[in-house]
């Protein structure tokens, strides 16, 4: 049976656990084993050994993102642990599970995470409108600290952390970690330049780590049974199991703790059921709203970082959004870069006029007022609108839907302007 320590004890039939019940399943045996036996060099190793990648999107080292922080006597302080909760891409659901389903296996990855950078504050950076995570995670916070697993000399070992639960403002720009560091500070909700990077130079000026809520769930697992065991639960070089979610016209809907690297095509027939009668897959954003589409032609790739990336798109959060036969693939990309326009910060002028631009134009097609060369200014949107011409990476991340669009359903885009209507009316 495949193991799951990320989701094994939460149940969707019984509330979570408190911290009576968590320390009963192991809860918070990795914290006392890291603070009386490992120092925070070795446990940063052993994070980058296990190959822990991180699960927001990026896919970057974990362990080599921490060892990126200055450490020693001459290290600035205050530093600054960060999970960063504040789930807004569309389609993705993830980490939702987990602060709602487990929210101690948070706070002790948590911990854990600032012990091995010497944070010395912490913070829980949460979505608005997960209500119900933030109750629990509050909760639990004060557990946490009547037990001593938070505040001063915690279990003994010298190491002081203090955490707080901040509940963003509702916009999508905060998830991206230096917008999310200056909407921390009390501003406006825009991303740094870079370098200094938040490792140098994050919150207040100090050095800053931020870390995705699934990527510090995994902590825990990795301290109590070792690297080698980790990259053993994976079917690819990447180590670990990895919360897939898919949405859309499928039988199952939902989220799973699976292997990393299981396939596609295991994914959406297996778990989630297969389509729903009468409609057929047509294509699939693999990773949340800010990817490419894939084909049926790419349901036996891995769902890994190397191989998503090899097909054309990225693995992302690895929460798919199906599109099926039935729906226009021109009214599903409108649908998102309304939304991907509505959430532009407005800092750079290619995002903040070239969003909106890029929604008129697929909304005038859906209407029936498309034009030929409505199309080539599409696809001239998504070559300046790309890696490299905007401050930050919404606005490339919006443009990988629609290019990928444009390239499987050019059909569905011309019929468009051809018939004068959208052809699934």
């Amino acid at each position: 049976m495949t193991e799951r320590p990320l989701t094994r004890n939460i149940y969707p039939d019984r509330p979570p656990m408190n911290l009576k019940e968590y320390e009963n399943t192991g809860g918070y045996a990795a914290l006392r084993k890291v603070c009386s036996t490992m120092d925070p060099a070795a446990l940063q190793k052993l994070v980058q050994d296990s190959n822990l990648k991180g699960r927001g999107g990026a896919g970057f080292s974990t362990g080599m993102k921490w060892s990126l922080i200055p450490m020693g006597d001459k290290a600035t302080h205050p530093k600054y642990l960060i999970a960063n909760a504040d789930e807004m891409e569309p389609g993705t659901f993830k980490d939702r599970l987990l602060l709602e389903g487990n929210p101690h296996q948070l706070i002790e990855g948590m911990i854990l995470a600032a012990y091995a950078i010497q944070a010395d504050i912490a913070y829980v950076f949460l979505r608005w409108a997960y209500h119900e995570a933030a109750a629990l995670i509050r909760k639990s916070i004060q557990e946490a600290y009547d037990a001593g697993y938070l505040g001063t000399d915690i279990l003994g070992s010298g190491f002081h952390l203090e955490m707080y639960l901040h509940t963003g403002v509702g916009r999508y720009m905060c998830g991206e970690e230096t917008a999310l560091l200056n909407a921390l500070e009390g501003k406006r909700a825009t991303p740094r330049a870079k370098p200094p990077f938040p490792q140098i130079s994050g919150l207040f000026g100090k050095p800053t780590i931020v870390n995705n809520v699934e990527t510090l769930c995994c902590v825990p697992h990795i301290v109590n049974n070792g690297a080698e065991w980790f990259k053993g639960l994976s079917y690819s070089d990447d180590g670990g199991t990895k919360v897939y979610g898919v949405s859309g016209k499928v039988k199952r809907p939902g989220a799973w703790e699976l292997p990393m690297g299981v396939t596609m095509r295991e994914l959406i027939e297996e778990h989630a059921g297969g389509m729903k009668p009468g409609y057929a897959l047509k294509g699939v954003l693999p990773g949340g709203a800010s990817t490419d589409f894939l084909t049926t032609q790419h349901l036996d790739i891995k769902m890994d970082y190397k191989s998503v990336a090899a097909a054309g798109s990225r693995l992302g959060t690895g929460t798919m959004i199906v599109l099926d036969s039935g729906t226009c693939p021109v009214g599903f990309v409108h649908n998102l870069q309304h939304f991907f326009a509505q959430e532009s910060c407005g800092w750079c002028t290619p995002c903040r006029e070239g969003l909106p631009w890029v929604e008129k134009i697929l909304l005038a097609l859906e209407k029936g007022d498309g034009k030929p060369e409505d199309i080539e200014l599409l696809q001239m949107h998504t070559q300046f609108l790309g890696p490299g011409n905007t401050f930050c990476a919404l606005a490339p991340g919006a443009m990988e839907p629609l290019q990928s669009a444009l390239k499987y359903f050019m059909e569905d885009f011309e019929q468009h302007v051809g018939h004068k209507k959208c052809p699934y009316d």
